[in-house]
């Protein structure tokens, strides 16, 4: 009966209660340590779109970027047969990619897949083919000498043009007198 004497204290403090108590510090610990820290988000690279969202900048992104003209000349000069370049292509100016085909499927990723596993590295010059010899790579570098070819001609302009553009995106400038020196050696 002494134990219905002493009155029993209101149990104020129950679980529920105990586990809040416990779990906002812990909150507000985590919020502090998230945006304290020196992070952020990687950069998100859409490739020259611009920053609206639509169908098409969409569909471009699944797509991939654009094959590029130096692919198309690449296949050109890599293929088995001994293909010419038209007399009709003006080679001053970017040229359709369907010149480049020559009668081929105009698969453009199994192109540049093949490209890079057979040829890693394609040289438009006889100087260095002693040189690149010399290392005994594998698998061994294409080399295209332009000058034995009988389109030498328009590959040069192409090349040229392709080149400047290359050098001009990198940073460069490029003297539009030197190359022109260069073309008539």
């Amino acid at each position: 009966m002494a134990s219905d004497l002493i009155p029993r204290r209101p149990v104020t403090c129950s679980f529920y209660r105990r586990r809040r108590i416990l779990l906002i510090p812990a909150l507000l610990f985590a919020f502090c340590m998230f945006f304290s820290s020196p992070w952020s988000l990687p950069p998100l690279n859409l490739s020259g779109i611009s920053s609206s969202i639509s169908r098409a900048n969409i569909v471009s992104l699944v797509k991939g970027p654009p094959v590029e003209e130096i692919y198309g000349l690449l296949h050109f000069v890599t293929s088995d047969d001994d293909r010419m370049l038209s007399h009709s292509v003006n080679p001053a100016a970017p040229i359709d990619l369907n010149e480049y085909l020559g009668g081929d499927k105009p698969d453009w990723k199994s192109h540049m897949r093949r490209l890079k596993e057979e040829y890693p590295l394609i040289v438009f010059s006889k100087k260095t083919k002693k040189l690149l010899e010399s290392y005994n790579l594998s698998p061994p570098p294409k080399i295209i000498e332009v000058d034995l070819r009988d389109d030498w001609d328009f590959m040069k302009l192409i090349l040229t043009r392709k080149l400047k553009k290359m050098f001009e995106n990198a940073g460069m400038t490029v003297r539009e007198d030197t190359m022109k020196e260069q073309e008539t050696q």
